[in-house]
């Protein structure tokens, strides 16, 4: 007999989360074990129950899922994270891959085409899109960026481990002993280095080479 994966929801619809909880359950091996409308919630179920599945939308009101994958999947390293766009976006998917997600499904897919997608993973198996492949979509890990994470100071790397770890800027500055402002300005030359513009940008670039390069010296 299988395992019962037990399954986290996470979206901003709560009609579309209990319609989706209901085509899991569908099935005999699965259970969802919560639905959460926001990232703080779905970050402490997750730490607390190490979920076998985390089912979530790309993006809340309170912003986009890569800082909440990262804190998320550090925190409870073998959760599966299926990750849902509004439509079939190929350019996401290495990206998050690389952040920690097993997958990424648009979400006009149809029930059968999720429930595959969980059985794969199930088995051990990573299914895509192959109108992805058709496109072009080559799957592979990506060395983009490492110099301009090699140039950031201790103070820099420290301040962006913070982050990644959800701390606000205020803290940041108080543990450091500097004023908000500089906390602005560290962050500024960050995004240079690093050659980002947003937050997001520079949490999903750190968080991948941090993850790169822990990988290569465990």
């Amino acid at each position: 007999m299988m395992k019962v994966w037990r399954v986290v929801i996470v979206g901003c619809h709560p009609t579309s989360m209990l319609g989706t909880k209901l085509i899991l359950e569908e099935e005999q091996e699965i259970e969802v074990v919560g639905m959460f409308s926001t990232w703080n919630e779905a970050v402490y179920t997750v730490q607390q129950q190490q979920p076998d599945l985390v089912l979530t939308d790309y993006e809340m009101p309170e912003g986009k899922v890569e800082g909440a994958l990262v804190e998320m999947k550090q925190s409870s390293k073998g959760t599966h994270f299926i990750i849902m766009t509004e439509e079939e976006d190929s350019d996401l998917f290495q990206p998050l891959m690389e952040l920690g997600a097993s997958g990424v499904l648009s979400k006009g897919a149809s029930p059968r085409q999720l429930l595959q997608m969980i059985g794969g993973l199930r088995e051990g198996f990573l299914s895509i899109p192959l109108n992805w492949v058709e496109k072009g979509l080559r799957p592979m890990t990506t060395s983009r960026g490492l110099d301009g994470l090699l140039q950031l100071t201790q103070t820099e790397t420290f301040i962006m481990e913070r982050i990644v770890q959800g701390i606000t800027y205020d803290k940041i500055a108080l543990e450091i002993e500097v004023s908000r402002r500089s906390i602005d300005n560290y962050l500024r030359k960050i995004y240079v280095k690093l050659e980002v513009s947003t937050r997001a940008q520079a949490i999903e670039k750190f968080a991948l080479f941090s993850r790169q390069n822990k990988q290569m010296y465990a």
